[in-house]
């Protein structure tokens, strides 16, 4: 399995078209062939930062995710409303075990 976790901080306040543009790319991305989570989350103490969690079957679905047409339309919107900073971590790992 393959997981992403990251954070991006927007420098600015998350506005309409940012919160439209990730909430299609969400949607789009985990209807994709292989994806078993793909979620942003903000960051409570510091509401300028979101969190990302990805997990993908295996390195071709991530891939294929790559090349996507819906990848593509948010790369561009992140490329003409670019972020603060970024910081993503690609692991590769097992199915983990429940905590608790």
């Amino acid at each position: 399995m393959i997981q992403i976790n990251g954070t991006i901080k927007l420098g600015r306040s998350i506005d309409a078209a940012t919160r439209k543009a990730i909430v299609e790319m969400v949607r789009a991305s985990r209807a994709e062939d292989g994806c078993l989570d793909y979620a942003f989350a903000g960051d409570l103490a510091d509401p300028d930062t979101l969190i990302l969690f990805e997990r993908w079957r295996d390195r071709a679905a991530l891939d294929a995710h790559g090349k996507s047409e819906h990848m593509a339309e948010f790369q561009t919107f992140m490329a003409a409303n670019p972020p603060k900073a970024r910081e993503l971590r690609v692991y590769e790992t097992d199915e983990g075990q429940p905590l608790g």
